[in-house]
């Protein structure tokens, strides 16, 4: 989780949310959007649990707009930070300590240029 926390950081994610996920209480968050929170829900389920996935996950979603596009651009988006990440594991790469400087200090990382 550290690392989906980690690429939301660089991303200008809420650092509240970020340490939320790292911990894995995201949901204690009362100030989080409708949206968000089913967007971590769906995140969540689909990457620990894919095979558990019924029609009812994807119903939060769908009463917030999301047609079957939108749907399966969140699904790629959770697949490819899962293939990265799993990628990164078997390969054991180790994150850059610049990233666990910005992890611990709540810093985010600057893009090049920036």
């Amino acid at each position: 989780m550290q690392s989906h926390a980690e690429f939301l950081r660089a991303e200008g994610g809420d650092p509240i949310l970020i340490e939320a996920i790292k911990q894995r209480q995201w949901r204690e968050l009362p100030h989080l959007s409708g949206r968000t929170r089913a967007l971590c829900a769906l995140a969540e389920k689909l990457s620990a649990t894919p095979t558990r996935m019924t029609e009812a996950d994807w119903q939060p979603l769908r009463a917030l707009g999301f047609d079957d596009r939108g749907c399966l651009e969140v699904a790629h988006v959770v697949g490819l930070f899962n293939y990265l990440t799993r990628l990164a594991d078997g390969f054991g790469l180790q994150l850059h300590e610049r990233l666990l400087e910005a992890a611990a200090t709540g810093v985010p990382l600057q893009k090049r240029g920036e």
